[in-house]
């Protein structure tokens, strides 16, 4: 069924470092537009140089890159591993310049670095001049930090929530109409925490995962039940007994992932609706 919904431009800017990252930020945008699109009213269009740009002659690489990515983005994500970038002839990086640019027309930036272990072959120049570009940018913001794809996809989702309320698009037309009946949204969540300390005194950090389900409708949701589909990839934790998620309400639900990560991982929900018994998948990977 069609829908109306505000349709924002998500810039993807890294050196060429963090393949994967990127990769994670545009698996995450397509994630959020499969739970949250219709329901928000919203939709989320990502953008990389690689993929989107036009070749066109006229002006230096950068500069056509800012002309069609930046200027016409509307969130700008960040990401860095062990590289600040190539130099440009007005920055000391094309990343560097695109936020800068970006930060310059008011759009939101989210800056995110990479924790993982770096490789043994590490330019170490690019290393120093990415922590004097981070210590930099420590006096702009808050800067974020990811150690592996599945909680830099937590990062996305907690920034676009946040980059939707500030724009103030709860005013547009679909998100004003609420869905009739049981409408539920499912988001995935994680948190890492301290759970001890290892042999020369470091800590050591475990990461707790879990689902909120929300039911964003207009009537209650009875004998709800939540199910994992391909065990393989999921495990859910808690209560199995039924459960009422009241208009308004959310429920939090522990999981645990595959050691391959959460992909191909679904939530079934059963529940009752007005004496009718009805289902629906979730992805939540």
């Amino acid at each position: 069924m069609p829908y109306v919904a505000t349709v924002l431009r998500v810039m993807i800017a890294s050196p060429s470092d963090v393949p994967e990252a990127r990769d994670a930020v545009e698996k995450a945008v397509h994630g959020w537009n499969d739970a949250n699109a219709r329901n928000k009213g919203v939709i989320l269009q990502p953008w990389r140089w690689e993929t989107s740009a036009v070749p066109v002659m006229g002006a230096h690489p950068q500069k056509l890159i800012n002309a069609q990515g930046v200027d016409d983005s509307d969130i700008v994500f960040a990401l860095f591993g062990g590289r600040l970038g190539s130099p440009t002839p007005d920055a000391i990086s094309g990343t560097a310049e695109e936020v800068d640019r970006a930060l310059e027309l008011g759009k939101p930036v989210h800056l995110y670095f990479s924790t993982a272990p770096l490789p043994n072959d590490i330019d170490t120049a690019q290393l120093d001049a990415l922590r004097a570009f981070k210590k930099g940018m420590q006096d702009r913001g808050l800067l974020g930090e990811f150690n592996n794809p599945e909680q830099l996809n937590h990062e996305v989702w907690k920034a676009i929530e946040h980059d939707i309320v500030a724009l103030k698009l709860d005013s547009t037309p679909a998100a004003q109409s609420q869905p009739s009946g049981v409408d539920f949204l499912v988001q995935p969540h994680q948190e890492r925490e301290v759970s001890g300390m290892n042999s020369k005194g470091a800590p050591r950090y475990t990461t707790k995962r879990w689902l909120d389900v929300s039911n964003t409708g207009s009537a209650d949701a009875e004998n709800v039940t939540f199910e994992a589909i391909h065990d393989g990839y999921m495990i859910l934790f808690g209560s199995k007994e039924p459960t009422t998620i009241h208009k308004g309400q959310s429920r939090r639900l522990p999981v645990q992932y595959a050691a391959g990560g959460s992909d191909g991982a679904r939530l079934r929900i059963r529940w009752t609706e007005g004496g009718e018994d009805k289902d629906c998948d979730f992805h939540v990977g």
